[in-house]
């Protein structure tokens, strides 16, 4: 297992915002806007406690969305393998998630899944 996240680790280190992904029935899905290496330790994704303020600021900062924005139990799996979050116009959101390991290569220019595009989980 220990070896599957390194691969996954250096697979991500390979891939850099504005790479075009495909998916694994060659099509274009989109760019790639995020990448987040993984964190084995991750366990839950917490929303924040803290009350927004007054000012215009902190309200400004408690209404940013945390990444990965997606269900939790997702979140949390994402968060774990590491991820890409992908500009695309094939859902209303804008952005869909690709886990570490539905990357099946990376090339200098372009990021190839090993699944279709109608799986990965769009944005809420």
């Amino acid at each position: 297992m220990e070896q599957q996240g390194i691969d996954q680790r250096t697979t991500l280190s390979q891939v850099t915002t504005g790479m075009r992904v495909v998916d694994s029935a060659g099509l274009d899905v989109g760019t790639v806007d995020l990448v987040q290496r993984g964190d084995p330790n991750a366990v839950t994704v917490q929303a924040p406690t803290t009350d927004p303020g007054s000012s215009l600021d902190e309200l400004i900062e408690s209404a940013k969305v945390e990444e990965p924005d997606v269900p939790a139990d997702l979140a949390a799996r994402l968060l774990r393998t590491g991820y890409l979050k992908v500009s695309t116009d094939l859902v209303p959101t804008g952005a869909v998630y690709v886990l570490a390991d539905q990357i099946s290569t990376v090339t200098p220019t372009a990021v190839t899944l090993n699944t279709p595009a109608a799986t990965l989980p769009p944005e809420d």
